[in-house]
């Protein structure tokens, strides 16, 4: 996630740096109140899949504030996970996981762009990079809420 974006919905956060969630690929697949598909930390099983993801810190106060913002409980839930920094530094985390899943959906391209702008931000490998700028993203029929997605990076 982008820090603009998280922090628009928590106020003041910090990045603590960048980590991998093993047996987890992400997916654009969680059903949104929108209709359209937003990400999910997808647990495959599989000791060959992970995914890239910054870990932020943010004030315990806000925790509900962004649980509320999420969707928790309304099509995803939360669990612990273990997730590895670069240097194999481990930590315990938190995550959003979808409980509403349907493989025919696609991100808004406002919405896919939060993704990137946050992984680039974040300095996931190219390759990884490069990866989700080809997810297959679709219009939003709001123009209003486009805009207004869009103005959180300028």
């Amino acid at each position: 996630m982008s820090i603009a974006r998280l922090g628009h919905r928590v106020g003041a956060v910090e990045r603590i740096g960048l980590f991998a969630l093993n047996s987890h690929d992400l997916r654009f697949h969680k059903t949104g109140k929108d209709g359209s598909g937003k990400c999910n930390a997808f647990e495959t099983g599989d000791p060959a899949h992970f995914l890239w993801g910054a870990v932020f810190d943010i004030d315990a106060g806000m925790k509900p504030e962004l649980d509320q913002a999420e969707g928790l409980g309304v099509g995803y839930e939360e669990k612990r996970v273990i997730v590895t920094g670069e240097s194999g530094v481990k930590l315990e985390a938190f995550t959003y996981y979808a409980t509403s899943i349907d493989e025919s959906l696609r991100p808004y391209s406002w919405y896919l762009n939060h993704v990137v702008i946050g992984a680039r931000e974040s300095g996931v490998p190219v390759g990884y990079l490069q990866r989700l700028q080809s997810v297959e993203s679709i219009d939003d029929p709001d123009v209003q809420r486009d805009r207004k997605q869009r103005a959180l990076h300028l």
